[in-house]
């Protein structure tokens, strides 16, 4: 399996990158979110996380095709495959729906904001409230990503926010308060070690207040 790609962004049609790694040239499927952050780069080397599956039916005679899902973030993966396991979604259909970054997807199916993912191309109504139904408790880690400029990792680790998170509202805060703390921090961009320093900042600035 497949699970990550280097080389040369050789190409970016609408719906898949390009990839030279010679001696091959390898076409890779992307969402419009993750199209958007590499299209300045083509000519340049990029990485992609990838997914593996196999398009087509043998059921209906139809040609079985190995392809290839590129992401710029471990984390942007995960989320796909999270997904992508609604039932009746589907990878073709997830694919053409995300068009928004990850976190405010998650953001979105955490809410329970129906009529906002019915935004979202080929998601109508009766999948949003599917989406809102299996998802909505597992979409924390997601909503708290920074989206990533230019390809950029994150200088705070999604398993940090996320336990951060999950502390406050342990210590009774809200939900709707605990995410707000914790993106009052992230969008300062600095460094922690671990989770009882990005604790403190997080104090430290509801203090203040």
């Amino acid at each position: 399996m497949i699970r990550k790609i280097t080389g040369v962004l050789a190409d970016l049609p609408d719906d898949c990158a390009v990839l030279e790694v010679p001696p091959y040239e390898y076409e890779v499927l992307v969402p419009e979110f993750t199209r958007r952050q590499i299209q300045m780069k083509v000519g340049e080397q990029v990485t992609l996380h990838t997914i593996q599956y196999i398009d087509g039916n043998v059921q209906k005679g139809g040609r079985m095709t190995p392809r290839l899902i590129g992401f710029n973030s471990v984390a942007e993966k995960q989320f796909f495959e999270v997904f992508c396991s609604v039932g009746g979604l589907g990878v073709k259909k997830a694919l053409k729906a995300i068009v928004r970054p990850v976190p405010d997807v998650a953001r979105t199916i955490e809410q329970q904001d129906v009529k906002g993912l019915t935004t979202l191309p080929g998601i109508g109504p009766k999948m949003a409230e599917k989406i809102v139904a299996e998802l909505r408790r597992k979409m924390a880690r997601f909503a708290l990503l920074i989206p990533a400029a230019e390809g950029e990792a994150s200088v705070v680790s999604t398993s940090i926010t996320e336990e951060v998170y999950q502390i406050l509202v342990s210590f009774g805060h809200p939900e709707m308060e605990a995410r707000k703390m914790v993106d009052d921090v992230l969008v300062e961009k600095k460094k922690f070690k671990d989770v009882d320093a990005f604790l403190s900042v997080v104090y430290e600035k509801k203090n203040a207040e």
